[in-house]
């Protein structure tokens, strides 16, 4: 049953992970970003199961967004970022989206 999103609902360690502002790594990977929005990119601790079907984008990776298997977890290297836990705008920001109106930053 590996993989499968079933049974008594897993602890979400999302809920108290670290945010890019906390981990120093990210600083100037994500150079751009004010140190508010920083503080609301939650960043899965390593080791975290991916959720299956969830989407996340891994900051050290293409920042593309992807969808989860299973059987996926963090990896030592990796910086998950879950889609969950973001909004839009700042989502969309962290994946080069430059349309200001999905940016909230429309005049």
């Amino acid at each position: 049953m590996a993989g499968q999103n079933v049974g008594i609902e897993a602890p979400h360690p999302e809920k108290n992970a670290p945010t890019a502002f906390d981990i120093k790594a990210l600083h100037e990977i994500l150079s751009e970003y004010n140190s508010d929005e920083l503080k609301q990119i939650i960043v899965l601790p390593h080791g975290t199961r991916l959720e299956q079907g969830a989407k996340y984008i891994d900051l050290m990776g293409d920042r593309q967004e992807f969808t989860a298997m299973g059987n996926q977890s963090a990896e030592l290297g990796q910086y998950i970022v879950p889609k969950t836990e973001m909004e839009y705008p700042l989502w969309n920001k962290l994946k080069g989206v430059t349309d200001p109106d999905r940016l909230d930053e429309a005049s």
